[in-house]
């Protein structure tokens, strides 16, 4: 004669059953098999600029975004830093490649301006250059340091204070991150320039990164 079950014991295991897939990943996961987990990579900071964040003259190791990376790992802040300089880039030439700073890119640095000083360009159409650039990336969702830039007396005592206002004033009114005057000490001084007068050297650069750094991590702090 045939011997079924008993309805108590079918109803052991039922329960035991419906135990073992209410565990968390019991039904999954093998206490023998490890979980690799990828880690993300570190922020992206994409310095937008001309000769000086193109390192012109110094070794890449040695020029503005390798020692701004640098400085950065300092103050134990992990970033990535891409330098996006051109030689001769106005703010107008900024503008004209503000599309192409790199997706993905976390905080971007405007170093602009220099080659309008150069060129004697009218401050309005400076600051309505680097508004445009601005616009731009906190359209895509990029937060900004705006590099500020002193201009000298000799070009003329109004021109100076209008072309020297207009960082300040445009960090304030579209709400990015500023960092002053960030070439004023480094320019003039023989020891920190290249032989041309314009450009900083290795140490001319290390001092600008260590100037940039504090504002560059606070935007990575949000």
């Amino acid at each position: 004669m045939l011997k079924f079950p008993s309805e108590a014991i079918d109803r052991r295991r039922l329960l035991a059953s419906l135990l073992a897939l209410s565990a968390p990943s019991a039904a999954f996961a093998s206490p023998h098999k490890k979980v690799a987990f990828k880690p993300s990579a570190p922020p992206l900071v994409t310095v937008l600029g001309d000769s000086i964040t193109a390192g012109l003259g110094v070794a890449t190791d040695l020029a503005l975004p390798a020692r701004l990376q640098s400085a950065l790992g300092q103050m134990s802040v992990n970033a990535r830093v891409f330098g996006f300089g051109v030689m001769g880039d106005t703010t107008l030439g900024g503008l004209s490649r503000v599309e192409r700073v790199p997706a993905g890119t976390t905080v971007c640095v405007v170093a602009l301006g220099g080659n309008d000083l150069l060129q004697g360009a009218d401050p309005s159409w400076t600051r309505a250059n680097l508004r445009a650039i601005v616009q731009h990336l906190k359209e895509r969702n990029i937060r900004v340091v705006l590099a500020g830039m002193r201009a000298p007396a000799l070009l003329g005592v109004d021109y100076a204070r209008r072309f020297t206002a207009i960082y300040p004033d445009l960090a304030r009114e579209l709400g990015v991150f500023y960092a002053p005057d960030f070439f004023t000490g480094v320019i003039g001084v023989s020891r920190l320039m290249q032989r041309d007068g314009i450009h900083p050297n290795a140490e001319g650069a290390r001092i600008i990164a260590e100037r940039l750094a504090p504002v560059v991590a606070q935007a990575l702090r949000g």
